[in-house]
């Protein structure tokens, strides 16, 4: 099996100077507290996180698999109805494990994935009128079935294959994904008979990607959903050791609060060194903006922390945020995804020998200069004396997928600890959500519009 790897040698002093890196002894230091931490959150395992638990849930596992089985060649797109936790994490499997051309030519028998992430009309009334709905499966998934986004997409589609297919044929084209008791699109399930799978209590969006939020999607287009899960159990048992030296996700929240807090690092740059990867940048984005962005700690005082996550992906940002990166402001740092064993490999031609510029290039390889590519841009920043970390994948697989998700759930809920702010709510996402409610006239929500109505007059309008 692949092992993933995290290799923090760009991050230490001794490599990129004082100011800027890390010393034994900051980790050192460090390691006490991280070791409380992780023992603090490893403590609501069994309470509050059952994220923690998802790897294990064989049971559930087998029933998304006999759900995709039994559905296995009836419909050529399956679309996902959701939005942050609900999309990212599906886009990142999708992307990283059947690679950026499955939709073209998917093998036999295997649909293609869209997910739907946004409620642009232009993007939905495109789909509705590109695709055929009598040959798609919708799996709407929303925790708490009030999500106005998803369940705008709902309605639409529901409609939509009302009008070509009936009211019998909703159950056949639609699979649901919710909490198991609560909520009004619980509630439809049950009045209208959908097929449906639970998003477990202590399960948050932005950590359910291993749970049938992420696995159905995945198992449904032929992703290894066993796999991805046993490589997120052998993470999990990597990490549950508090020595800060053998513990990867504990190193990594060290490591991203020493550069915060002791180096003035605000800016977190994910660079995904494969293709494949690019996406997981995008969930991992959400998982750490969502997870530590704060106001309050959790005494409740203002402290208005959490650094930003960038994406960036080599080598096309080679030639847009490089530059920036190595010479610009001293506020980031860098984790790069690399892939040592690509999966498949391109000869470069030769040709032109009289032409020294093109020449050097012919039969090497696509993965040679790739990699050549990936090492400059840490060499650079390294002697521009800017800390890089690396992710390292022997392959790109599902267990190692796996691996790296775990990793990082945890490398955040740690961090939660670090920074001593609940890494698992998101009040200032609900504050946006309260205020599209009574802007659109829900029930319950007319004291926050006519606040907002008010509120207007006070604006004084300057365009040109």
């Amino acid at each position: 099996m692949s092992r993933v790897r995290f290799d923090y040698t760009h991050v230490m002093s001794d490599l990129i100077g004082p100011e800027h890196g890390v010393t034994d002894s900051d980790l050192q230091v460090e390691a006490p507290h991280a070791g409380a931490a992780l023992k603090s959150v490893l403590a609501r395992r069994e309470e509050d996180l059952r994220w923690l638990d998802l790897p294990y849930q064989t049971a559930v596992h087998d029933e998304i698999l006999e759900y995709a089985a039994s559905v296995k060649g009836r419909f050529k797109n399956v679309v996902v109805l959701g939005i942050g936790g609900s999309a990212l994490g599906n886009i990142a499997l999708h992307d990283a494990l059947n690679g950026p051309f499955h939709n073209l030519n998917p093998p036999e028998g295997i649909p293609r994935l869209f997910v739907l992430d946004n409620i642009d009309a232009e993007l939905i009334a495109g789909f509705l009128e590109s695709f055929d709905v009598t040959e798609t499966l919708f799996n709407v998934i929303s925790k708490s079935g009030g999500t106005a986004e998803t369940m705008s997409q709902f309605l639409i589609f529901r409609e939509a294959i009302l009008q070509k297919l009936g009211a019998d044929a909703l159950k056949d084209q639609m699979v649901i994904t919710t909490d198991e008791k609560n909520g009004v699109l619980r509630e439809i399930v049950g009045r209208e008979g959908y097929r449906s799978f639970i998003v477990p209590d202590g399960v948050g969006g932005r950590f359910s990607v291993l749970s049938p939020v992420g696995l159905l999607p995945a198992a449904l287009v032929g992703i290894d959903i066993k796999a991805l899960c046993a490589g997120a159990a052998e993470m999990d048992e990597r990490c549950r050791s508090t020595d800060i030296l053998k513990n990867p996700a504990l190193l990594h929240s060290s490591i991203q609060t020493l550069m915060h807090r002791d180096k003035d690092k605000n800016i977190s740059v994910m660079f995904s060194y494969s293709h494949r990867l690019k996406s997981m940048a995008d969930w991992y984005a959400q998982l750490l903006a969502e997870s530590i962005g704060k106001r309050k700690s959790k005494e409740g005082k203002d402290i208005y922390t959490g650094p930003t996550p960038v994406r960036a992906v080599g080598v096309t940002d080679q030639h847009s945020q490089v530059q920036l990166y190595v010479e610009g402001t001293e506020d980031k740092w860098f984790t790069f995804l690399s892939v040592d064993e690509p999966d498949v490999n391109v000869t470069i031609p030769k040709a032109f020998d009289d032409l020294e510029g093109v020449s050097y290039l012919g039969g090497r390889t696509l993965t040679e200069l790739f990699q050549a590519e990936r090492d400059g841009t840490r060499i650079a920043l390294a002697e521009a004396e800017r800390p890089t970390a690396t992710i390292h994948f022997d392959k790109v697989d599902a267990h190692a997928i796996g691996q790296l998700i775990f990793m990082l759930e945890l490398s955040v809920a740690v961090m939660g600890e670090h920074y001593k702010v609940d890494a698992f709510d998101q009040p200032g996402v609900e504050a946006g959500k309260v205020a599209a409610y009574a802007l659109m006239g829900r029930d319950g929500y007319e004291e926050r519009r006519a606040e907002i109505e008010s509120s207007k007059g006070d604006w004084k309008t300057r365009e040109v």
